[in-house]
Protein backbone atom coordinates (compact mmCIF):
# COMPACT_ATOMS: atom_id res chain seq x y z
CA UNK A 1 0.00 0.00 0.00
CA UNK A 2 2.00 3.28 -0.86
CA UNK A 3 0.56 5.12 1.96
CA UNK A 4 -1.48 3.64 5.04
CA UNK A 5 -1.63 7.01 6.41
CA UNK A 6 -3.94 8.64 3.56
CA UNK A 7 -6.21 5.48 4.30
CA UNK A 8 -6.48 5.42 8.06
CA UNK A 9 -7.03 9.83 7.65
CA UNK A 10 -10.36 9.09 5.11
CA UNK A 11 -11.42 6.28 6.94
CA UNK A 12 -11.08 7.79 10.47
CA UNK A 13 -13.33 10.46 8.92
CA UNK A 14 -15.87 8.75 7.70
CA UNK A 15 -15.88 6.09 10.45
CA UNK A 16 -17.24 9.16 12.48
CA UNK A 17 -19.53 10.69 10.09
CA UNK A 18 -21.75 7.34 9.31
CA UNK A 19 -21.34 6.49 13.16
CA UNK A 20 -23.10 9.51 13.84
CA UNK A 21 -26.30 8.61 11.78
CA UNK A 22 -27.05 5.73 13.91
CA UNK A 23 -25.06 5.91 17.43
CA UNK A 24 -27.64 8.17 18.88
CA UNK A 25 -30.49 5.87 18.28
CA UNK A 26 -30.28 4.29 22.07
CA UNK A 27 -29.26 7.65 23.24
CA UNK A 28 -32.86 8.87 22.78
CA UNK A 29 -34.35 7.88 25.97
CA UNK A 30 -32.13 9.13 28.10
CA UNK A 31 -31.77 12.60 25.98
CA UNK A 32 -35.57 12.39 26.49
CA UNK A 33 -35.37 12.31 30.63
CA UNK A 34 -32.32 14.81 30.42
CA UNK A 35 -33.48 17.11 27.94
CA UNK A 36 -37.04 17.16 28.37
CA UNK A 37 -37.29 16.55 25.09
CA UNK A 38 -40.68 15.98 23.12
CA UNK A 39 -41.24 13.19 20.56
CA UNK A 40 -40.81 16.15 17.49
CA UNK A 41 -37.55 17.30 19.47
CA UNK A 42 -35.90 13.12 19.20
CA UNK A 43 -37.19 13.11 15.43
CA UNK A 44 -35.25 16.52 14.85
CA UNK A 45 -32.06 14.71 16.53
CA UNK A 46 -31.83 12.12 14.28
CA UNK A 47 -33.20 14.49 11.25
CA UNK A 48 -31.35 17.04 11.58
CA UNK A 49 -28.21 15.59 10.98
CA UNK A 50 -29.32 13.56 8.06
CA UNK A 51 -31.02 16.34 6.35
CA UNK A 52 -27.96 18.51 6.60
CA UNK A 53 -25.77 15.55 5.45
CA UNK A 54 -28.46 15.00 2.12
CA UNK A 55 -28.82 19.03 1.63
CA UNK A 56 -25.06 19.50 1.20
CA UNK A 57 -23.45 16.75 -0.43
CA UNK A 58 -23.87 17.45 -3.74
CA UNK A 59 -23.02 21.35 -2.95
CA UNK A 60 -19.80 20.20 -0.91
CA UNK A 61 -18.66 18.07 -4.15
CA UNK A 62 -18.40 20.70 -6.42
CA UNK A 63 -17.05 23.24 -4.05
CA UNK A 64 -14.50 20.79 -2.90
CA UNK A 65 -13.36 20.45 -6.78
CA UNK A 66 -12.38 24.10 -7.11
CA UNK A 67 -11.12 24.81 -3.11
CA UNK A 68 -9.26 22.00 -3.16
CA UNK A 69 -10.49 18.68 -1.83
CA UNK A 70 -8.31 17.82 1.08
CA UNK A 71 -8.77 21.85 2.45
CA UNK A 72 -12.71 20.78 2.63
CA UNK A 73 -12.06 17.83 4.17
CA UNK A 74 -10.24 19.37 6.92
CA UNK A 75 -12.65 21.83 7.79
CA UNK A 76 -15.55 19.43 7.72
CA UNK A 77 -13.44 17.17 10.25
CA UNK A 78 -13.18 20.53 12.27
CA UNK A 79 -17.07 21.81 12.15
CA UNK A 80 -17.67 18.18 12.77
CA UNK A 81 -15.71 17.93 15.88
CA UNK A 82 -17.04 21.74 16.89
CA UNK A 83 -20.64 20.35 16.29
CA UNK A 84 -19.80 17.42 18.59
CA UNK A 85 -18.60 19.60 21.20
CA UNK A 86 -22.04 21.84 21.24
CA UNK A 87 -24.01 18.45 21.06
CA UNK A 88 -22.26 17.12 24.16
CA UNK A 89 -22.89 20.36 25.85
CA UNK A 90 -26.03 21.14 24.58
CA UNK A 91 -28.48 21.90 27.93
CA UNK A 92 -31.81 21.80 26.09
CA UNK A 93 -32.99 20.11 22.85
CA UNK A 94 -33.00 23.32 20.60
CA UNK A 95 -29.26 23.55 20.79
CA UNK A 96 -28.82 19.59 20.45
CA UNK A 97 -30.40 19.44 16.94
CA UNK A 98 -28.91 22.98 16.50
CA UNK A 99 -25.50 21.17 16.70
CA UNK A 100 -26.55 17.86 15.11
CA UNK A 101 -27.71 20.28 12.20
CA UNK A 102 -24.38 21.88 12.07
CA UNK A 103 -22.48 17.86 12.56
CA UNK A 104 -24.14 17.21 8.95
CA UNK A 105 -22.64 20.36 7.54
CA UNK A 106 -19.14 18.70 8.45
CA UNK A 107 -20.45 15.50 7.64
CA UNK A 108 -21.08 16.23 4.12
CA UNK A 109 -17.78 18.21 3.18
CA UNK A 110 -16.14 15.16 4.61
CA UNK A 111 -18.22 12.59 2.86
CA UNK A 112 -18.28 14.57 -0.67
CA UNK A 113 -14.28 14.22 -0.66
CA UNK A 114 -13.56 10.95 0.76
CA UNK A 115 -13.67 8.85 -2.62
CA UNK A 116 -11.91 11.55 -4.63
CA UNK A 117 -9.16 11.72 -2.45
CA UNK A 118 -8.14 7.66 -2.46
CA UNK A 119 -9.18 8.30 -5.82
CA UNK A 120 -5.93 10.79 -6.34
CA UNK A 121 -3.38 8.48 -4.08
CA UNK A 122 -4.25 5.04 -4.74
CA UNK A 123 -4.13 3.56 -8.19
CA UNK A 124 -4.86 -0.13 -9.80
CA UNK A 125 -4.67 -2.81 -6.97
CA UNK A 126 -3.70 -0.35 -4.55
CA UNK A 127 -7.28 1.71 -5.49
CA UNK A 128 -8.95 -1.48 -5.05
CA UNK A 129 -7.84 -2.21 -1.72
CA UNK A 130 -8.13 0.97 -0.64
CA UNK A 131 -11.73 1.07 -1.64
CA UNK A 132 -12.40 -2.75 -0.17
CA UNK A 133 -10.90 -1.32 3.27
CA UNK A 134 -12.80 2.38 2.91
CA UNK A 135 -16.18 -0.05 1.92
CA UNK A 136 -16.26 -2.11 5.21
CA UNK A 137 -15.24 0.54 7.34
CA UNK A 138 -18.65 2.36 5.89
CA UNK A 139 -20.45 -0.69 6.87
CA UNK A 140 -18.98 -1.50 10.21
CA UNK A 141 -19.86 2.04 11.48
CA UNK A 142 -23.46 1.89 10.77
CA UNK A 143 -23.46 -1.74 12.38
CA UNK A 144 -21.46 -1.02 15.27
CA UNK A 145 -23.21 2.60 15.91
CA UNK A 146 -26.28 1.37 17.98
CA UNK A 147 -24.10 -1.31 20.16
CA UNK A 148 -21.64 1.41 20.81
CA UNK A 149 -23.73 4.40 21.79
CA UNK A 150 -25.73 2.04 24.05
CA UNK A 151 -21.72 1.06 25.96
CA UNK A 152 -21.28 4.98 26.30
CA UNK A 153 -25.09 5.90 27.14
CA UNK A 154 -24.80 3.13 30.11
CA UNK A 155 -21.10 4.22 30.90
CA UNK A 156 -20.58 7.59 31.27
CA UNK A 157 -23.57 9.11 29.58
CA UNK A 158 -25.34 10.19 26.21
CA UNK A 159 -23.30 13.46 26.00
CA UNK A 160 -20.35 11.26 25.44
CA UNK A 161 -21.89 9.99 22.50
CA UNK A 162 -20.08 13.23 20.78
CA UNK A 163 -17.46 14.13 23.49
CA UNK A 164 -15.52 10.69 21.98
CA UNK A 165 -15.30 12.28 18.71
CA UNK A 166 -13.24 14.82 19.91
CA UNK A 167 -9.69 13.00 20.37
CA UNK A 168 -10.71 10.91 16.80
CA UNK A 169 -11.57 14.88 14.74
CA UNK A 170 -7.34 15.42 16.10
CA UNK A 171 -5.95 12.62 15.04
CA UNK A 172 -7.62 12.78 11.60
CA UNK A 173 -6.85 16.30 11.06
CA UNK A 174 -3.20 15.61 11.92
CA UNK A 175 -3.08 12.11 9.65
CA UNK A 176 -4.59 14.36 6.97
CA UNK A 177 -2.32 16.75 6.47
CA UNK A 178 0.24 15.00 7.02
CA UNK A 179 -0.09 12.48 4.58
CA UNK A 180 -3.27 13.60 1.67
CA UNK A 181 -1.88 15.24 -1.02
CA UNK A 182 -4.15 18.44 -2.25
CA UNK A 183 -6.30 17.56 -5.36
CA UNK A 184 -8.90 19.44 -7.25
CA UNK A 185 -11.26 19.14 -9.90
CA UNK A 186 -11.09 20.32 -13.83
CA UNK A 187 -10.93 23.82 -14.13
CA UNK A 188 -13.67 26.20 -14.84
CA UNK A 189 -16.38 24.56 -12.75
CA UNK A 190 -18.40 27.00 -10.39
CA UNK A 191 -20.76 25.64 -7.35
CA UNK A 192 -24.31 25.97 -8.08
CA UNK A 193 -25.21 27.83 -4.87
CA UNK A 194 -28.91 28.79 -5.89
CA UNK A 195 -29.57 24.64 -6.89
CA UNK A 196 -28.19 23.89 -3.26
CA UNK A 197 -30.17 26.36 -1.55
CA UNK A 198 -33.36 25.55 -2.83
CA UNK A 199 -32.76 22.09 -2.43
CA UNK A 200 -32.20 22.13 0.77
CA UNK A 201 -35.71 24.15 1.54
CA UNK A 202 -37.31 21.35 -0.47
CA UNK A 203 -35.83 18.54 1.56
CA UNK A 204 -35.92 20.52 4.94
CA UNK A 205 -39.53 21.76 4.24
CA UNK A 206 -40.83 18.26 3.44
CA UNK A 207 -39.36 16.66 6.63
CA UNK A 208 -40.65 19.30 8.50
CA UNK A 209 -44.40 18.87 7.17
CA UNK A 210 -44.36 15.62 8.11
CA UNK A 211 -43.01 15.83 11.50
CA UNK A 212 -46.30 18.60 11.62
CA UNK A 213 -48.64 16.58 10.20
CA UNK A 214 -47.99 13.90 13.22
CA UNK A 215 -48.39 16.86 16.21
CA UNK A 216 -50.83 18.82 14.77
CA UNK A 217 -52.69 17.10 11.77
CA UNK A 218 -52.29 17.02 8.02
CA UNK A 219 -54.47 19.80 7.90
CA UNK A 220 -52.94 22.26 9.85
CA UNK A 221 -51.77 25.58 8.89
CA UNK A 222 -48.23 25.10 9.52
CA UNK A 223 -48.55 21.62 7.82
CA UNK A 224 -49.96 22.71 4.70
CA UNK A 225 -47.76 25.84 4.86
CA UNK A 226 -44.87 23.77 4.93
CA UNK A 227 -45.80 21.23 2.53
CA UNK A 228 -46.47 24.32 0.35
CA UNK A 229 -42.83 25.45 0.65
CA UNK A 230 -41.26 22.54 0.06
CA UNK A 231 -43.19 22.18 -3.84
CA UNK A 232 -42.46 25.58 -4.40
CA UNK A 233 -38.64 25.16 -3.96
CA UNK A 234 -38.43 21.85 -5.81
CA UNK A 235 -39.88 23.96 -8.41
CA UNK A 236 -36.92 26.51 -8.45
CA UNK A 237 -34.73 23.78 -8.28
CA UNK A 238 -35.98 22.43 -11.43
CA UNK A 239 -35.66 25.99 -13.13
CA UNK A 240 -31.99 26.69 -11.72
CA UNK A 241 -30.85 23.20 -12.94
CA UNK A 242 -32.30 24.04 -16.31
CA UNK A 243 -30.01 27.47 -16.49
CA UNK A 244 -27.22 26.81 -14.38
CA UNK A 245 -23.70 26.02 -16.77
CA UNK A 246 -22.85 23.34 -13.60
CA UNK A 247 -25.67 21.98 -12.24
CA UNK A 248 -26.00 19.54 -9.34
CA UNK A 249 -28.37 17.42 -11.04
CA UNK A 250 -28.79 17.23 -15.16
CA UNK A 251 -32.50 16.82 -15.14
CA UNK A 252 -32.02 15.16 -18.33
CA UNK A 253 -30.70 12.29 -16.45
CA UNK A 254 -34.44 11.41 -15.58
CA UNK A 255 -35.96 10.66 -18.67
CA UNK A 256 -33.46 7.28 -17.91
CA UNK A 257 -35.68 4.85 -16.25
CA UNK A 258 -32.65 2.75 -14.79
CA UNK A 259 -31.58 5.99 -13.32
CA UNK A 260 -34.52 6.94 -11.88
CA UNK A 261 -35.12 3.49 -10.87
CA UNK A 262 -32.25 3.39 -9.09
CA UNK A 263 -32.72 7.05 -7.42
CA UNK A 264 -36.16 5.79 -6.09
CA UNK A 265 -34.40 2.35 -4.69
CA UNK A 266 -31.50 4.26 -3.27
CA UNK A 267 -34.20 6.78 -1.24
CA UNK A 268 -36.90 4.11 -0.23
CA UNK A 269 -34.16 1.73 1.20
CA UNK A 270 -32.88 3.75 3.86
CA UNK A 271 -36.36 4.96 5.30
CA UNK A 272 -37.88 1.64 4.90
CA UNK A 273 -34.79 -0.41 6.21
CA UNK A 274 -33.70 1.94 8.94
CA UNK A 275 -36.97 4.69 9.54
CA UNK A 276 -38.23 2.55 12.66
CA UNK A 277 -35.39 1.74 14.53
CA UNK A 278 -35.43 4.93 16.51
CA UNK A 279 -39.04 4.06 17.76
CA UNK A 280 -38.01 0.23 18.53
CA UNK A 281 -35.49 1.51 20.61
CA UNK A 282 -38.00 3.69 22.16
CA UNK A 283 -39.92 0.82 22.88
CA UNK A 284 -37.49 -1.43 24.18
CA UNK A 285 -35.77 0.67 26.59
CA UNK A 286 -39.13 2.34 28.07
CA UNK A 287 -41.61 -0.23 28.00
CA UNK A 288 -39.93 -3.51 27.56
CA UNK A 289 -37.05 -2.23 30.66
CA UNK A 290 -34.11 -3.09 28.45
CA UNK A 291 -30.78 -1.30 29.02
CA UNK A 292 -29.15 0.72 26.15
CA UNK A 293 -26.51 -2.14 25.94
CA UNK A 294 -29.43 -4.75 25.38
CA UNK A 295 -31.29 -2.24 23.25
CA UNK A 296 -28.00 -1.79 20.62
CA UNK A 297 -28.09 -5.40 20.94
CA UNK A 298 -30.92 -6.19 19.76
CA UNK A 299 -30.16 -5.02 16.25
CA UNK A 300 -27.17 -7.73 15.64
CA UNK A 301 -29.26 -9.65 13.99
CA UNK A 302 -29.95 -7.37 11.29
CA UNK A 303 -26.59 -6.18 11.29
CA UNK A 304 -24.51 -8.81 11.49
CA UNK A 305 -26.61 -10.37 8.65
CA UNK A 306 -26.63 -7.86 6.68
CA UNK A 307 -22.16 -7.31 6.47
CA UNK A 308 -22.08 -11.42 5.77
CA UNK A 309 -24.43 -11.30 3.03
CA UNK A 310 -22.34 -8.26 1.34
CA UNK A 311 -19.39 -9.83 1.27
CA UNK A 312 -20.90 -12.76 -0.56
CA UNK A 313 -22.94 -10.65 -2.43
CA UNK A 314 -19.64 -8.81 -3.71
CA UNK A 315 -17.51 -12.09 -4.32
CA UNK A 316 -20.19 -14.35 -5.81
CA UNK A 317 -22.71 -12.20 -7.84
CA UNK A 318 -20.36 -10.15 -9.71
CA UNK A 319 -22.40 -8.88 -12.93
CA UNK A 320 -25.92 -9.70 -11.54
CA UNK A 321 -28.19 -7.16 -13.14
CA UNK A 322 -29.01 -3.82 -10.79
CA UNK A 323 -33.21 -5.09 -10.88
CA UNK A 324 -32.40 -8.20 -9.18
CA UNK A 325 -29.98 -7.18 -6.17
CA UNK A 326 -31.25 -3.71 -5.76
CA UNK A 327 -34.79 -4.56 -6.80
CA UNK A 328 -34.86 -8.16 -4.87
CA UNK A 329 -33.30 -6.95 -2.23
CA UNK A 330 -35.72 -4.15 -1.58
CA UNK A 331 -38.60 -6.38 -1.96
CA UNK A 332 -36.85 -8.38 1.27
CA UNK A 333 -36.40 -5.29 3.19
CA UNK A 334 -39.95 -4.71 2.63
CA UNK A 335 -41.16 -7.84 3.11
CA UNK A 336 -38.79 -8.13 6.60
CA UNK A 337 -40.29 -5.10 7.92
CA UNK A 338 -43.69 -6.19 7.30
CA UNK A 339 -42.74 -9.30 9.49
CA UNK A 340 -41.53 -6.88 12.19
CA UNK A 341 -45.75 -5.90 12.96
CA UNK A 342 -46.66 -8.80 14.64
CA UNK A 343 -46.17 -6.47 18.24
CA UNK A 344 -48.56 -6.94 21.03
CA UNK A 345 -48.84 -6.17 24.59
CA UNK A 346 -46.83 -9.12 25.62
CA UNK A 347 -44.36 -9.41 23.15
CA UNK A 348 -40.75 -9.28 23.70
CA UNK A 349 -37.86 -8.28 21.28
CA UNK A 350 -37.69 -11.81 19.71
CA UNK A 351 -40.92 -10.96 17.79
CA UNK A 352 -38.91 -8.94 15.89
CA UNK A 353 -35.73 -11.46 15.15
CA UNK A 354 -37.15 -12.76 11.83
CA UNK A 355 -38.06 -9.50 10.13
CA UNK A 356 -34.20 -8.50 11.49
CA UNK A 357 -33.26 -11.07 9.34
CA UNK A 358 -34.82 -10.61 6.36
CA UNK A 359 -34.43 -6.70 6.40
CA UNK A 360 -30.37 -7.76 6.80
CA UNK A 361 -30.74 -10.24 4.08
CA UNK A 362 -31.97 -7.36 1.90
CA UNK A 363 -29.45 -4.86 3.31
CA UNK A 364 -26.98 -6.90 2.06
CA UNK A 365 -28.09 -7.12 -1.11
CA UNK A 366 -28.91 -3.28 -2.21
CA UNK A 367 -26.14 -1.37 0.25
CA UNK A 368 -23.33 -2.86 -1.90
CA UNK A 369 -24.94 -2.50 -5.26
CA UNK A 370 -26.87 0.81 -5.49
CA UNK A 371 -24.06 2.89 -5.86
CA UNK A 372 -22.86 0.80 -9.30
CA UNK A 373 -26.31 0.59 -10.24
CA UNK A 374 -26.34 3.91 -10.76
CA UNK A 375 -23.39 5.05 -11.64
CA UNK A 376 -23.92 1.95 -14.51
CA UNK A 377 -27.52 4.05 -15.27
CA UNK A 378 -26.06 6.96 -16.47
CA UNK A 379 -23.02 8.14 -19.03
CA UNK A 380 -19.30 8.34 -18.09
CA UNK A 381 -19.09 11.73 -17.92
CA UNK A 382 -22.03 12.16 -15.56
CA UNK A 383 -20.62 9.56 -12.94
CA UNK A 384 -19.57 11.66 -10.37
CA UNK A 385 -23.12 13.29 -10.44
CA UNK A 386 -24.97 9.89 -9.69
CA UNK A 387 -22.92 8.93 -7.39
CA UNK A 388 -23.30 12.04 -5.39
CA UNK A 389 -27.03 11.79 -6.19
CA UNK A 390 -27.57 8.30 -4.71
CA UNK A 391 -25.74 9.12 -1.50
CA UNK A 392 -27.87 12.16 -1.35
CA UNK A 393 -31.22 10.71 -1.72
CA UNK A 394 -30.65 7.67 0.43
CA UNK A 395 -29.90 9.99 3.51
CA UNK A 396 -33.00 12.04 2.53
CA UNK A 397 -34.85 9.23 2.48
CA UNK A 398 -34.04 8.59 6.25
CA UNK A 399 -34.84 11.51 7.35
CA UNK A 400 -38.07 11.19 5.71
CA UNK A 401 -38.50 7.27 6.82
CA UNK A 402 -38.01 8.64 10.72
CA UNK A 403 -40.26 11.36 10.11
CA UNK A 404 -43.03 9.16 8.36
CA UNK A 405 -43.00 6.10 10.93
CA UNK A 406 -43.19 9.55 13.78
CA UNK A 407 -46.33 10.62 12.12
CA UNK A 408 -47.75 7.13 11.65
CA UNK A 409 -46.70 5.78 15.33
CA UNK A 410 -48.18 9.29 16.79
CA UNK A 411 -51.58 8.94 14.86
CA UNK A 412 -52.71 5.45 15.97
CA UNK A 413 -51.36 6.33 19.68
CA UNK A 414 -53.75 9.55 19.89
CA UNK A 415 -57.11 6.77 19.06
CA UNK A 416 -56.35 4.91 21.87
CA UNK A 417 -55.45 7.14 24.63
CA UNK A 418 -55.55 11.21 25.36
CA UNK A 419 -53.87 13.20 23.02
CA UNK A 420 -50.62 14.14 25.99
CA UNK A 421 -50.26 10.88 27.00
CA UNK A 422 -49.94 9.97 23.07
CA UNK A 423 -47.20 12.32 22.41
CA UNK A 424 -45.53 11.83 25.73
CA UNK A 425 -45.23 7.61 25.19
CA UNK A 426 -43.66 7.99 21.69
CA UNK A 427 -41.51 10.67 22.88
CA UNK A 428 -40.15 8.05 25.54
CA UNK A 429 -41.96 9.35 28.51
CA UNK A 430 -43.66 5.47 29.70
CA UNK A 431 -42.41 6.25 33.26
CA UNK A 432 -43.76 9.24 33.66
CA UNK A 433 -46.99 8.24 32.43
CA UNK A 434 -46.59 4.97 34.64
CA UNK A 435 -46.02 6.86 37.74
CA UNK A 436 -49.00 8.93 37.01
CA UNK A 437 -51.68 6.11 37.03
CA UNK A 438 -51.67 4.84 33.36
CA UNK A 439 -52.10 0.96 33.65
CA UNK A 440 -48.64 -0.72 31.67
CA UNK A 441 -50.95 -3.47 29.80
CA UNK A 442 -52.28 0.01 28.25
CA UNK A 443 -49.30 1.77 27.26
CA UNK A 444 -47.66 -1.21 26.10
CA UNK A 445 -50.66 -2.40 23.68
CA UNK A 446 -50.90 1.46 22.19
CA UNK A 447 -47.51 1.58 21.77
CA UNK A 448 -47.34 -2.16 19.70
CA UNK A 449 -50.29 -0.95 17.57
CA UNK A 450 -48.58 2.13 16.34
CA UNK A 451 -45.74 0.17 15.61
CA UNK A 452 -47.85 -2.12 13.54
CA UNK A 453 -49.32 0.66 11.92
CA UNK A 454 -46.26 2.22 10.74
CA UNK A 455 -44.51 -0.66 10.17
CA UNK A 456 -47.01 -1.86 7.79
CA UNK A 457 -46.49 1.69 6.26
CA UNK A 458 -43.28 1.70 5.40
CA UNK A 459 -43.06 -2.20 4.78
CA UNK A 460 -45.84 -2.22 2.10
CA UNK A 461 -43.60 0.99 0.63
CA UNK A 462 -40.56 -0.82 -0.06
CA UNK A 463 -42.77 -3.79 -1.70
CA UNK A 464 -44.17 -1.00 -4.06
CA UNK A 465 -40.97 0.46 -4.49
CA UNK A 466 -38.80 -2.56 -4.99
CA UNK A 467 -41.73 -3.47 -7.80
CA UNK A 468 -40.43 -0.03 -9.37
CA UNK A 469 -37.02 -0.84 -9.38
CA UNK A 470 -37.59 -4.06 -11.29
CA UNK A 471 -39.75 -2.20 -13.64
CA UNK A 472 -38.00 0.51 -14.69
CA UNK A 473 -34.30 -1.07 -14.39
CA UNK A 474 -33.71 -2.17 -17.44
CA UNK A 475 -33.24 -6.10 -17.00
CA UNK A 476 -30.36 -7.62 -18.00
CA UNK A 477 -28.01 -4.66 -17.68
CA UNK A 478 -24.66 -5.93 -15.43
CA UNK A 479 -23.99 -3.40 -12.41
CA UNK A 480 -20.04 -3.43 -11.25
CA UNK A 481 -20.11 -4.90 -8.52
CA UNK A 482 -18.26 -2.61 -5.87
CA UNK A 483 -15.93 -3.94 -2.83
CA UNK A 484 -18.06 -3.76 0.44
CA UNK A 485 -20.32 -1.07 -0.46
CA UNK A 486 -17.77 0.88 -2.29
CA UNK A 487 -18.06 2.63 -5.74
CA UNK A 488 -16.25 0.83 -8.39
CA UNK A 489 -12.89 1.05 -9.03
CA UNK A 490 -13.55 2.11 -12.74
CA UNK A 491 -14.14 5.98 -11.20
CA UNK A 492 -13.90 6.61 -7.78
CA UNK A 493 -12.56 10.17 -7.68
CA UNK A 494 -15.20 11.68 -9.96
CA UNK A 495 -17.98 8.85 -8.28
CA UNK A 496 -17.51 11.16 -5.45
CA UNK A 497 -16.53 14.27 -6.66
CA UNK A 498 -19.98 16.03 -6.25
CA UNK A 499 -20.83 13.02 -3.21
Amino acid sequence: MRSWGTLTAICLGTFMLLLDVTIVVVALPDMTGSLHASLGDLQWVVDGYALALAALLLGAGAAADILGRRRVHVVGVVLFALASLLCGLASDPGLLVAARALQGVGGAAMFATTLPLLGSVYQGRQRSAALGVWGAVSGGAAAVGPVLGGLITEGPGWRWIFFVNLPVSVVAVWLTLRTVPESRGPRGMSVDWAGTASFAVFAGGATYAVVRAGEDGWTAPATLTSFAVAALAVVVFALVERRVAHPLLDLSLLRRPAFVGTMLGAFAFNGVAFGAIPYLSIWMQTLLGMSPVRGGLTLLPMTVMSMVVAVLVGRLLHGVPAWLTVGGGLLLVGAGTLCQAVLGAGSDWTALVPGFVLVGIGTGFVAPTVAGAALASVPAERAGMAGGAVNTVRQLGYALGVAVVGTVLTSRLTGRLPEGAAHALAGGGAGALLRGGFPEHSLRAAFASGLNGALVVTGLAGLVAGGLVMALVRPGRPTPAPAHGAAPEAAPDKAAARG
